[in-house]
């Protein structure tokens, strides 16, 4: 599988991860990138959201493979643009991406599948939300039903809050609560099979303890040693295959990569939410701890020819991955600030940029995510927190309790 010429799209810390884990058996191009993903691959600077220039890119790069990152591209039809040259793509097409872009199309789908979820109701005026927070009681969950970089969704007991979120958003899904721990379940798909990977956790809330505000993910774990036996098989059987085989039967193939947000609730699994794409900050420890080459299982996919693999490998031991964190992020996070110490085995790139001398600073809310692996949890955990001790960003901070709970059971 060597010499393949894989390009990623994207600039954040799921992409220099991924790039990371190519550049071990293939030349990698990413476009726009980070200045992560410069140190294991070529940057080209072309707009990841522009579907016509990625795929004159990739066609003028003789690409193998493009490996569409987030979500918004896929949505917006990136995938199906570079398809269209006859270049196989890691990626739904805009009309399966729906399984992100809308809550309420996810939701259509899980009922025709068959696969267990939430109560929910899709509101389209203030009034209907109202009926619908009074129906369904507190703890009020509110959805945007579009794309919200993982900010749209408001979990609280305070009904004038659970209101003021609905009020900003254009479609609103008022949905039940669900209790029990949250897993993330990442499937490989080609459209017909798919091929899961281990599980992992991860941390949406900004302060140590789940406190604050929903954030784009604050640090994730994996394996999960609390998980119970079969979870995965359990998952494949009763959501993906299902919501893969639902798609297929539209029309509308899922070729790329589904993300299953679950609650192992108190009346069994339900699913919180499905992504489309990598989740950001899962991948970074995932990919850290994969040893199947990933670019063999991404162009099985993106060529049909995933059913019949073997399972995904894994290393022993574990990773957890911390997120630094620019100051008032996630409300309003600071730019600007020079990082120094980051340069160290583990570190992912996800809001960093280059100023005038060279420097490396901050660009965005989430800035780094910071991975360390041992044996167990508790190793890993102390292995990520000691790299970033060593990392300097003024106003930078940590959750300091990812992991936690699950290394010390």
């Amino acid at each position: 599988m060597t010499n393949l010429t894989v390009l990623v799209i994207g600039s954040g810390g799921r992409e220099h991860a991924l790039a990371w884990a190519l550049s071990r058996d293939t030349d990698v191009h990413i476009a726009p990138g980070n200045p992560g993903t410069a140190a294991v691959g070529t940057n080209h600077p072309v707009d990841a959201m522009d579907g016509e220039a990625v795929a004159a890119l990739a066609v003028s790069l003789a690409a193998d493979l493009v490996v569409v990152g987030p979500e918004a591209p896929l949505v917006a039809g990136v995938a199906d643009a570079v398809r269209a040259r006859g270049i196989p793509v890691f990626g739904p097409s805009a009309a399966a991406a729906q399984l992100e872009g809308s809550k309420a199309f996810a939701k259509e789908i899980m009922e025709a599948a068959g696969v267990p979820t939430a109560d929910a109701r899709l509101c389209l005026d203030m009034g209907e939300v109202v009926a619908a927070l009074d129906e369904f009681g507190p703890p009020y969950v509110v959805k945007d039903d579009g794309l919200a970089a993982g900010k749209g969704v408001i979990v609280t007991d305070d009904r004038e809050a659970a209101i003021r979120h609905a009020a900003g958003c254009r479609r609103v899904i008022v949905e039940e609560y669900l209790d029990g721990p949250e897993v993330s379940l990442f499937a490989l798909s080609d459209g017909t099979s798919v091929l899961p990977f281990e599980p992992a956790q991860d941390f949406k809330r900004v302060g140590d303890g789940d406190t604050g505000p929903n954030t784009g993910g604050m640090g994730a774990y994996t394996p999960l040693p609390w998980a119970p036996p079969g979870l995965v098989e359990d998952v494949v059987v009763r959501v993906i295959q299902p919501t893969v085989d639902e798609l297929r039967r539209r029309g509308t193939p899922f070729v790329g990569l589904v993300y299953a947000g679950l609650a192992l609730t108190s009346v069994g699994l339900r699913v919180v939410e499905f992504n489309a794409r990598f989740g950001d900050p899962e991948t970074q420890p995932l990919l850290t701890r994969l040893k199947t080459p990933l670019s063999e299982v991404l162009l099985a996919a993106a060529t049909g020819t995933l059913g019949g693999h073997a399972p995904l490998e894994w290393g022993s031991g574990a990773a957890v991955g911390v997120v630094v964190a620019a100051a008032g992020y996630p409300e309003a996070p600071r730019r600007g600030d020079r990082i120094t110490g980051a340069d160290i085995e583990g570190v992912f790139h996800a809001g960093t940029a280059l100023d005038a001398d060279g420097q490396l600073i901050s660009a965005g809310g989430r800035v780094l995510t910071v991975v360390g692996t041992g044996d167990d949890l508790a190793s890993a955990r102390e292995a990520a927190y000691a790299k970033v001790a060593l990392i300097d960003l003024p106003g930078g901070f940590s959750r300091t309790d990812i992991a936690l709970k699950a290394a010390s059971a």
